[in-house]
């Protein structure tokens, strides 16, 4: 599972993930791509399931690129404790995905393998995706 080696402060606030994505929004490594419609923190859980769905159905064909990295930790106070004393103990990491964020890009494989491959890891992730292909110049 993807997490940062060392982070420089062991918790963060929270935060708000607002607009657009200004970096990340272009196709840079493949040639097909899914692209963040919604603005959400997505965990490192759900990049590796979409990671596995994606390998999984191309079957070793092909290179997949992951484009998020969750730096953030996401905190949790333990069940039944009562208010106040303090912030929770860090429980895992998030990326923070704006919209129009390119999260996955893959190359090596036919259009129709690469959608539905991106389709699949569409379904692990809790935003709304949307497949995109680079435009040959």
């Amino acid at each position: 599972m993807l997490m940062p080696k060392r982070t420089k402060y062991r918790k963060v606030r929270k935060g708000k993930i607002r607009g657009a994505a200004t970096r990340g929004n272009t196709i840079a490594f493949g040639t097909y791509a899914l692209q963040s419609l919604d603005n959400k923190r997505i965990t490192a859980r759900q990049i590796e399931a979409a990671r596995q769905a994606m390998t999984r159905y191309i079957k070793r064909g092909g290179q997949i690129w992951i484009r998020i990295f969750p730096h953030t930790p996401v905190t949790r106070k333990p069940q039944d404790v009562k208010m106040g004393s303090g912030k929770g103990s860090p429980e895992y990491f998030a990326a923070k995905v704006h919209m129009g964020t390119i999260m996955f890009e893959m190359e090596g494989v036919t259009e129709e393998i690469a959608r539905e491959a991106m389709r699949l890891a569409g379904h692990k992730l809790p935003v709304r995706t949307k497949f995109l292909v680079k435009e040959v110049k």
